[in-house]
């Protein structure tokens, strides 16, 4: 894992923005795009209660870079976010040509945890980025961040019972 000092800012966000996702009533991931600037393109968090399983941040930010972005642009970009990308966001990572990805929590350790709580089994499997998108660049889990991020998946899940 290579993450840098000057990258810790734009993983808190993402972990701010997956509370506003709890505060709203929704299953609490964040994401923020960076350029290669370093400059913040776009943020987003989970909508899914609205009834529409793909409204997760990571996929809206691909669509976003999408239409906004050169091919070279988002090549150089970084996707920041709270939890490992799932299959379909990293899909759409890739077929969007979008550059690194860096994350706090990783699909096994959200798997373990909703495990621990007795949440049922989402109808994707959990897989490592590399695993849907071996060419992508990813790094993480961020120990400094995780449980943080353990803390909103469980006021959730505790919270649906």
């Amino acid at each position: 894992m290579v993450v840098k000092d000057k990258e810790l800012p734009h993983l808190r966000r993402c972990v701010e923005l997956a509370a506003e996702a709890l505060e709203a009533g929704d299953e609490p991931f964040g994401s923020v795009l960076v350029g290669a600037d370093g400059t913040v393109l776009g943020e987003d968090h989970n909508r899914v209660a609205s009834g529409d399983r793909t409204r997760h941040p990571e996929f809206e930010l691909a669509r976003w870079a999408a239409a906004h972005l050169t091919p070279g642009e988002r090549a150089a970009a970084t996707v920041y976010t709270s939890g490992e990308h799932c299959p379909m966001c990293a899909a759409a990572h890739a077929w969007v040509g979008l550059g690194r990805i860096v994350y706090v929590a990783s699909s096994e350790q959200l798997t373990a945890w909703l495990g621990e709580l007795g949440v049922p089994a989402a109808p994707v499997r959990p897989l490592p980025v590399q695993d849907v998108t071996p060419g992508v660049t990813v790094d993480g889990p961020v120990p400094e961040l995780t449980e943080q991020v353990r803390e909103l998946h469980v006021t959730f899940h505790r919270g649906r019972r």
